[in-house]
């Protein structure tokens, strides 16, 4: 009953709960992030969903568009601002995914969405996480975000999906207002952001 009809109708409430509340916030990211970033200031990609169906997932941007001389990208690390390393630290620039939460892309709590081109790196087991949306925050997410191998956030996310309860979302809430105040593992341990995963040395 929780899973397919009480966690919904809580993610739609909560979401337009905290658009309202959080709107002067919102506002106020959107108009330093257009001039910091020198333009649009938020980020949108592609990410799979529930049944790995894709979505149009949106952040504020946390790196700017610098590029070499060739004309690619810079690392990350080198693209990652104050600016953007405050917003992270802080999870501000999650904030735009409620707008995913309400439209039904996602849910507040629930395995985070990853890149797209990672479904063809996972396992059958692995692949479970796409069982239930993808949320905001999750299991992986309180304990040490993106100071985790792959296999450990992996066993992270395929826990909640078999013991997804409401008093188990409560929980997660909880931890993650404790993580965030704590800034916890918000960077992966060699690099700015999460290394990219590139399949499992082994199969469940």
């Amino acid at each position: 009953m929780y899973s397919k009809f009480v966690k919904r109708l809580l993610d739609l409430l909560l979401s337009l709960t905290a658009l309202i509340l959080l709107s002067p916030l919102l506002l106020l990211l959107t108009g330093i992030g257009a001039v910091v970033m020198r333009g649009n200031p938020f980020f949108t990609q592609l990410r799979p969903g529930l049944r790995e169906k894709p979505f149009r997932l949106i952040k504020f941007r946390t790196m700017t568009n610098q590029r070499d001389a060739d004309g690619a990208l810079l690392p990350d690390a080198l693209r990652l601002n104050q600016y953007g390393s405050f917003l992270r630290a802080a999870s501000l620039d999650e904030l735009p995914e409620l707008i995913n939460i309400l439209k039904g892309d996602m849910s507040l709590v629930g395995p985070r969405p990853l890149l797209m081109e990672y479904l063809a790196y996972y396992n059958d087991s692995q692949r479970r996480r796409h069982d239930v949306r993808p949320g905001l925050t999750g299991l992986a997410q309180v304990h040490g975000r993106n100071a985790q191998t792959w296999e450990e956030r992996f066993e992270w996310d395929l826990q909640y999906v078999e013991q997804l309860c409401f008093s188990l979302d409560v929980r997660i809430v909880l931890k993650t207002v404790v993580a965030v105040l704590r800034h916890e593992g918000i960077s992966g341990e060699n690099s700015a952001t999460m290394e990219k995963f590139k399949g499992s040395n082994t199969q469940p």
